[in-house]
């Protein structure tokens, strides 16, 4: 994990109070990573001209995941009086955006070798569990 966001985490006036620091700036870290991957795995797909057609749903679930996790990302990096419920729904949001996402990676790096879908489905399942972390974290 980047220091640096702990670090900044760290310089904020209210510091995380609904979380252990560490697992939110890991979190942040594994969104804005898997947001980062899913697009670029998004983009090795359209390469993948001979399967194109194969790729679709795989290509609309990187986009959406993407998307998804890095909205999480910068929700979580705004402590400032956050909302429990907003930051639990985002949470599981990420959580199912990146469960899909990754099982479909996984299924395209197994059943037709795509490395950079293997690539991507590890991302989402540290993503995943990193939300899942905090997510627990927050309902305890």
């Amino acid at each position: 994990m980047p220091a640096s966001t702990q670090r900044m985490l760290q310089t904020h006036p209210n510091p995380a109070g609904l979380f252990d620091q560490g697992a939110l700036a890991e979190c942040i870290d594994a969104c804005f990573e898997c947001a980062n991957i899913c697009t670029s795995c998004a983009d090795a797909c359209l390469e993948e001209r001979e399967h194109l057609m194969h790729f679709v749903s795989c290509i609309r679930l990187n986009l959406d995941c993407a998307d998804i996790c890095g909205a999480t990302g910068r929700v979580l990096l705004r402590l400032t009086q956050p909302d429990q419920n907003v930051l639990r729904a985002q949470l599981q949001a990420c959580l199912a955006a990146c469960q899909a996402c990754g099982n479909e990676c996984e299924r395209h790096a197994r059943e037709m070798n795509m490395t950079h879908c293997a690539v991507c489905a590890e991302s989402c399942r540290r993503c995943e569990q990193a939300c899942q972390d905090l997510l627990s974290s927050l309902s305890a």
